[in-house]
């Protein structure tokens, strides 16, 4: 069975990382509800910075475009609808946003052959504040997987596949 997992943690937690280990033992793809706005964001002169001033600028330009014409959710159901017709067998999608994340869930959750669920990574040993709604407010969704990433690297590699294997590919 394919496999869509919603990833969603502070900058800097290790998302990538993990996401990296995953994709040596499964097949997997990603994609992010940001990447739309980053394009348009470079064309307004965005250089890829990831301070706290501009993931607010992105944070921001988010919220506008999906009022506008929801290019970041209809990025996310054209990577989907790529997906399904792939022998991936796992694909990471990272939206921020708790209402977002209920509404795609909701929508993968009506496609046959598809399973889905949410994941947090955290690490215990941070907690930064970002200043903007997109990241400030990543634990205020009931995600069904939390996964604390407060291993030395060294470790995180092994910790996080036997995770991965027990919980989200179970199914």
């Amino acid at each position: 069975m394919k496999k869509v997992v919603i990833i969603n943690g502070c900058g800097g937690v290790g998302k990538d990382t993990l996401i990296g280990f995953v994709s040596k033992v499964w097949s997997t793809s990603m994609a992010s509800s940001i990447t739309p706005v980053k394009l348009v964001a470079e064309r307004a002169g965005w250089e890829g910075e990831k301070d706290n001033k501009a993931r607010k600028f992105l944070s921001d330009l988010k919220k506008i475009m999906t009022e506008y014409n929801d290019a970041p959710f209809d990025y996310c159901r054209t990577m989907l609808k790529g997906f399904s017709e792939t022998d991936e067998e796992v694909l990471f999608i990272q939206i921020r946003e708790p209402e977002e994340i209920d509404r795609f869930k909701k929508f993968v959750e009506e496609i046959n052959g598809i399973d889905i669920c949410t994941l947090l990574i955290e690490d215990s040993r941070r907690n930064d504040t970002y200043g903007n709604q997109s990241d400030d407010n990543v634990r205020n969704y009931n995600y069904d997987f939390v996964y604390d990433n407060c291993v030395p690297l060294k470790d995180t590699e092994k910790k996080f596949i036997e995770f991965f294997k027990n919980n989200i590919m179970i199914k």
